[in-house]
């Protein structure tokens, strides 16, 4: 039987909750980048039970296991016989210790976290920037390497490559065009165009590097929806896409 463990975000865990029920062993890894996964802890730094005011407990859960450094642990226990990877979560900045490496999402400012002892020499990496993409392209060859260290070499390794949506479709139907940057956080917009050359270099680094299976839908389906679940995004997309991205992971026996 199939064990899957998605390290991405909702773009692949959405498969399920669009079109059917969710495969029996499912590890969602989200709000975490290539650099953030691989890095080790930052000591002294407290985490609640529960979640803090604003935070629901499977974002807050993310965003514990962020800090923590749980991710990689909780992957290599589930012995996944698949393992999807998106790169849409690689959208926020970094934050950057001499002792940590953590990714800067709504989830950590909204926790309260940021503000610990622990980040008081934080630096911020900003995503676009060529620290970043070094960061980045480090972490894959760790990450390469961890692969064929460990159990995890043995897990089916798939690309759900995907880009921001440039166009959407309103609650009449009808295709509008996304302005061309977004509010990404409050106070923080985002190109979609540097963000999909952004996607575009990982996804390439990717396959070059682990040479996994590559599951994509085409590119007329890349489109956002007003009547996602999730509310409209150019990373909440219409149901046409899922649909498309599903069979395709059918195929690889997800």
């Amino acid at each position: 039987m199939s064990r899957i463990a998605i390290i991405g975000s909702c773009i692949t865990r959405d498969l399920w909750p669009n079109l059917g029920e969710a495969p029996a062993d499912l590890l969602y890894l989200c709000r975490t980048s290539l650099p953030s996964l691989l890095a080790t802890a930052a000591p002294g730094l407290k985490v609640r039970r529960t979640p803090p005011a604003g935070l629901r407990p499977r974002p807050h859960a993310a965003v514990v296991a962020d800090l923590r450094k749980q991710a990689l642990a909780e992957l290599v226990a589930h012995r996944p016989t698949h393992i999807i990877f998106d790169f849409i979560d690689e959208r926020f900045d970094l934050i950057r210790t001499p002792k940590t490496v953590v990714t800067h999402s709504w989830e950590l400012e909204t926790s309260g976290y940021i503000r610990q002892q622990a980040f008081e020499d934080r630096r911020i990496v900003p995503r676009l920037s060529a620290a970043c993409d070094l960061m980045w392209r480090d972490a894959l060859g760790e990450l390469a390497m961890l692969l064929r260290a460990t159990p995890l070499g043995d897990a089916r390794l798939i690309l759900h490559a995907s880009s921001w949506a440039r166009t959407y479709l309103d609650a009449d139907g009808a295709t509008r065009a996304f302005d061309p940057e977004i509010e990404l956080l409050p106070g923080r917009n985002a190109s979609i165009t540097a963000h999909n050359a952004l996607l575009d270099r990982y996804q390439r680094a990717f396959e070059d590097s682990l040479a996994p299976a590559v599951v994509r839908a085409a590119p007329e389906r890349v489109q956002g929806d007003v009547r996602h679940r999730w509310g409209l995004s150019p990373f909440h997309y219409g149901p046409d896409y899922y649909a498309q991205v599903r069979d395709q992971l059918a195929a690889l026996g997800v």
